[in-house]
């Protein structure tokens, strides 16, 4: 049990990898999908953040009163990626829009029969 609660942020980051993964994979609906690939994005931002912080860890100021640091360089990365993150899902709501409007749906398996059905649309 003690295991279990010293690695318990890796847990919580496999279940959220695995539901992230089974959403995109399973659900037809493209919004659906994004929020899939938001969940998993968010537990690859958990799996780089756990092992950043060290508990009685400071600020890597140096001083005579400190002698355990944490490293901020996970916490920056994650910055840039959640910035990125929300970058790639405005970019994949607005194709998403694009799509309805072509479309008529945002259901994969409509989009595919309406592909199929017209030939290549140009």
């Amino acid at each position: 049990m003690e295991a279990f609660a010293s690695h318990y942020s890796y847990f919580v980051t496999v279940l959220l990898m695995a539901a992230g993964l089974y959403i995109m994979i399973a659900r037809g609906n493209l919004v659906k999908k994004l929020i899939g690939l938001s969940i998993f994005q968010t537990s690859v931002y958990l799996l780089y953040i756990a092992p950043g912080k060290l508990i009685g860890g400071t600020a890597p100021i140096v001083s005579q009163a400190y002698q355990v640091y944490s490293n901020p360089l996970p916490h920056v990365l994650i910055l840039t990626a959640i910035v990125v993150g929300i970058a790639t899902l405005a970019l994949g709501l607005a194709i998403v829009v694009r799509i309805r409007e072509a479309y008529g749906s945002i259901e994969e398996d409509e989009i595919i029969a309406a592909d199929v059905g017209h030939g290549d649309r140009e």
